[in-house]
């Protein structure tokens, strides 16, 4: 007379399943949910490119949907600083990859021009490994544009979670790429034309 499925064995069995569930749920830890910033939801990216020996800021505004992006004018001989933000909508998002630091890589190509990148980035976008995410850099222009008949471009990458990264650079083409990874997905992409 025993029965294996009662209505309380039954109740019982549910209760264990829906608490094993709810316990598995509350232990993720959502770090990744967290951090992960899906291209989607970046909106603009903004690089603020200080002219050293002058002491002037320009600020140069790539718009994720409508791909559109002014030109960076750059001189041949001189140094800039320049800083990297990542906005959705009119929220600065750049927190969130400082907080992911470690999830994340910047990629820097310049096709068709001579500039030496050197990152600087702080404590706040130096990930554990060492390597430094690229929000800081500076860029020594030796020729903003190699060839006139080619465009001069700055392909500028955001990676999240890439299995490998380094910050050497190669040569490619006409140009130099700083930086490389291994893996990952592309959070967000921009193409700048270059100008003098």
């Amino acid at each position: 007379m025993n029965k294996l499925f009662n209505t309380k064995n039954i109740i019982k069995l549910l209760a264990v399943l829906f608490i094993t569930i709810t316990v598995v749920s509350c232990q993720r830890d959502g770090s990744s949910e967290e951090d992960d910033i899906p291209q989607e939801d970046l909106t603009n990216i903004i690089l603020n490119v200080k002219d050293v020996a002058a002491g002037t800021t320009a600020t140069y505004n790539y718009s994720m949907g409508a791909g559109g992006a002014q030109p960076i004018q750059l001189q041949d001989g001189k140094t800039y600083e320049v800083t990297a933000e990542f906005k959705n909508g009119n929220e600065d998002a750049t927190g969130e990859i400082e907080d992911a630091k470690d999830e994340h890589f910047l990629v820097f190509n310049f096709p068709n021009s001579d500039i030496v990148l050197t990152r600087t980035d702080g404590p706040s976008s130096t990930r554990a490994d060492g390597k430094r995410v690229g929000l800081k850099t500076e860029w020594v222009v030796n020729k903003a544009i190699k060839n006139p008949s080619a465009t001069s471009q700055l392909i500028f990458t955001l990676y999240h979670e890439p299995s490998s990264v380094t910050e050497d650079s190669q040569v490619s083409g006409n140009g130099v790429i700083y930086g490389t990874q291994v893996g990952g997905e592309t959070d967000a992409q921009a193409n700048y034309t270059i100008i003098n």
